[in-house]
């Protein structure tokens, strides 16, 4: 388990039914695995005073970031669908920010990429952060390969101190090895893998 205190925050990444719940479009194996630890790691947060954040995959039904419209991506967290809802395992203690709400590509909490143009533009978690003077991030959370992986690059380019409970992610392995890849990058830029 991470160590906590109010200069701390909880980074709960995409724990949603189309990636947690073996019946969603796009489940990563093993997600499962990961709801008894991070709810763990969310009891432990609150009760050493820190904040818990939550990010969810918010994306149209038409983006570029999904293969029927040009991505690589099937059809995932749609905008009121039971596939975008954060799991019912998951206990729920705190601010959601939604990512990809324009059809962009929401791979970090922090930012989202316009497809087309490559700009990219801010979600609310920092200003989050920084309201309640976070230093530190502990992430826990789906898909150690995308969206873990980018959310923890982003934070250690903001200036936070990242750590990563590795009991708490899954990696989608798109190709074999992502996920060892994805920590092993993780790590040369400064996370702590916990």
């Amino acid at each position: 388990m991470a160590s906590y205190g109010p200069l701390t925050a909880l980074v709960v990444v995409d724990m949603q039914n189309d990636f947690a719940d073996p019946a969603g479009s796009l489940p990563v194996r093993g997600a499962e695995g990961t709801f008894p630890v991070i709810n763990d790691e969310v009891t432990l947060a609150r009760q050493s005073g820190s904040l818990v954040v939550y990010t969810q995959d918010w994306h149209p039904a038409h983006t570029p970031h999904f293969e029927q419209d040009g991505g690589i991506w099937p059809v995932h967290c749609v905008q009121e669908t039971w596939g975008a809802e954060l799991h019912p395992a998951l206990q729920l203690d705190g601010p959601v920010v939604r990512k990809g709400t324009g059809g962009e590509d929401g791979y970090s909490g922090f930012t989202m990429r316009d497809s087309a143009s490559g700009g990219t533009r801010p979600t609310e978690l920092d200003r989050i952060l920084r309201a309640r003077d976070v230093r530190r991030l502990v992430v826990v959370g789906l898909a150690t390969d995308y969206c873990v992986r980018e959310t923890a690059l982003d934070g250690i380019r903001l200036g936070y101190e990242v750590s990563l409970v590795r009991a708490g992610v899954r990696a989608v392995d798109l190709q074999p090895g992502d996920g060892d890849r994805a920590l092993a990058e993780l790590r040369a830029a400064g996370v702590q893998l916990e």
